[in-house]
């Protein structure tokens, strides 16, 4: 039987088969530099730097915002408490994110964001915009930081992962010593919205430069594990709003407090018994598995009560009870952060190649405590270099503790979950911070008033030191101004020292990171961390 002309190839009924698609063609390859572009890590540098200092930056305006808004001082921590919270709850997704939309997209998409809700927050009407702003400028900034140093370390290789995370750490721990001093800068000479404001240039720069040479990669076909991330992002909120607030509604006394601590608790057990052999889980908790990244997780965090309760504190010391103007205040911070970076990049450079990383850290560890114990030591008549000293102390602590701890926390994590490992490491290091900040606050509250009390019980006719503090006053003790002064007195002695009670304190937490360290093991990879 002779076929119909056209009739090959054709199915059955004379139905043409169906067109077989063309493979779409793999991406390309993730580029591996011998030496990666200069403007590339400027830009991932730049990146990481906006973000974390918009975190301390804002504290120093805050005061001027409580005239421009009319707020309480209740109500403006709002716009601190806001871009933490928002910040917080991102984070851990970063790896989920990058995979979703590609890492490119999501960290461009989170500069111009960043970018664009700064502009907001510095044209806020109302306190319950500023709020609002901020919340999204949170969400926008989360990113940033788990991308930057997932991005660095990729460009890097592996054998040079020490000089990238020396240049890494300048953007992510001197940005937050450097904050201070230029939005006490900023506010006096211009005005506070100008600590926004600042993040523009920044910000178009660092988008400029990751258009340019931020290479592509794969986005991965993933299914949404939407009970895991609620589970998370409620969990997360809920340790933000009880580290917050904690203070302010003294603790447990509260009954927001005691819900949001119950609700953290049930929903953070939740989420690690629900996911921990789920291959799908919102976060890979198989992360958790590696005994140096966990040890590193945990260190990073009670450095975070470290660095950030010392920066909680440095304000209210120098501006409240010295009398410092607030340019002048932060100024004291750069020394610390000039010292961190030279640090950084000679343990980065050099000394990780030479020393077992994890004495590097016991060093930073030594040092940083050193330096803070120093300062509890401090009087009402302490000078501006005498302040300065013992924090350029801590800051080649810093420089010495960053660089190895991360390198040895990321030595066998996969590059693929770099990401991923990323968001978990720097979401600790901000609940540390956060954690610094409230334990430190309250019991910096808590032993003025002891101290309060144990000075005023020596306040008696029999003092002989009273009459000669009141002449030189031209008062005598029948003076109506009398008690007044008295009492202003004893408020800056009880105050002074409860600072030095928390430099104590925060130099003994630090000390206490040191038992971690045997928990790390030491790298497979010997080029990476060498240890003699």
């Amino acid at each position: 039987m002779s076929r119909r002309p056209g009739a090959e190839g054709q199915g059955r009924g004379g139905k043409p088969p169906p067109r077989r698609r063309k493979p779409k063609p793999p991406p390309p390859p993730v580029p591996e530099f011998d030496r990666p572009p200069v403007l590339l890590v400027i830009a991932v540098v730049l990146t990481a730097g906006i973000e974390v200092l918009d975190m301390t930056i804002v504290n120093v305006a805050i005061p001027h915002m409580l005239g421009t808004f009319g707020a309480t001082p209740d109500q403006i921590t709002w716009v601190l408490t806001s871009y933490i919270v928002a910040a917080a709850v991102i984070m851990p997704l970063t790896g989920y994110l990058s995979n979703w939309l590609g890492r490119r997209r999501l960290l461009l998409l989170s500069i111009s964001g960043f970018v664009l809700t700064s502009v907001a927050c510095g044209m806020a009407w109302s306190l319950e915009s500023m709020v609002f702003f901020r919340l999204a400028q949170g969400v926008f900034g989360a990113p940033l930081v788990p991308l930057s140093q997932a991005i660095l370390l990729d460009a890097f290789p592996r054998e040079k992962h020490g000089q990238a995370l020396a240049i890494f750490g300048m953007g992510i721990m001197v940005a937050p010593v450097i904050g201070p001093a230029l939005g006490g800068y900023l506010t006096e000479v211009y005005s506070w919205r100008m600590v926004f404001y600042i993040n523009i240039p920044l910000g178009i720069i660092a988008l400029l430069l990751s258009v340019g040479y931020l290479p592509q990669r794969a986005i991965k076909q993933i299914r949404t594990d939407w009970l895991g991330m609620g589970l998370l992002v409620i969990a997360v909120g809920a340790l933000q709003f009880v580290l917050d607030q904690g203070q302010m509604r003294d603790w447990f006394n509260s009954k927001a407090i005691v819900v949001g601590t119950i609700i953290t608790v049930f929903t953070t057990a939740s989420f690690f018994l629900r996911g921990w052999n789920k291959p799908n889980n919102i976060i890979d908790l198989s992360l958790l598995k590696d005994r140096n990244f966990v040890a590193g997780t945990i260190a990073i965090t009670l450095y975070g009560i470290s660095l950030f309760g010392w920066m909680a504190l440095m304000p209210l010391f120098t501006q409240r009870l010295l009398g410092y103007p607030a340019d002048v205040a932060g100024t004291l911070f750069i020394p610390r952060a000039i010292v961190s970076a030279i640090a950084l990049a000679v343990t980065g450079g050099l000394l990780i190649r030479i020393f077992d990383a994890r004495w590097l850290v016991a060093g930073g560890i030594v040092f940083t405590a050193v330096g803070t114990l120093m300062m509890a030591h401090y009087n009402l008549n302490v000078d501006y270099w005498s302040i300065a000293n013992p924090s350029m102390v801590s800051g080649v602590g810093t420089g010495l503790f960053f660089v190895p701890l991360t390198a040895v926390a990321f030595a066998s994590i996969a590059s693929a979950k770099y990401d991923e490992a990323s968001g978990v490491y720097n979401l600790m290091r901000g609940i540390g911070g956060s954690a610094g900040i409230a334990v430190v606050s309250w019991l910096f509250v808590r032993q003025t008033h002891v101290h309060f009390a144990e000075l005023t019980a020596h306040v008696t006719p029999f003092n002989k030191e009273i009459l000669p503090y009141l002449a030189e006053r031209g008062l005598d003790p029948y003076s109506p101004q009398a008690g007044p002064a008295i009492a202003y007195e004893i408020g800056r002695q009880a105050q002074m020292l409860a600072f030095n009670d928390m430099f104590w304190f925060i130099g003994i937490v630090t000390l206490a990171i040191t038992p971690v360290l045997f928990f790390m093991t030491r790298p497979k990879n010997v080029d990476l961390v060498p240890a003699h």
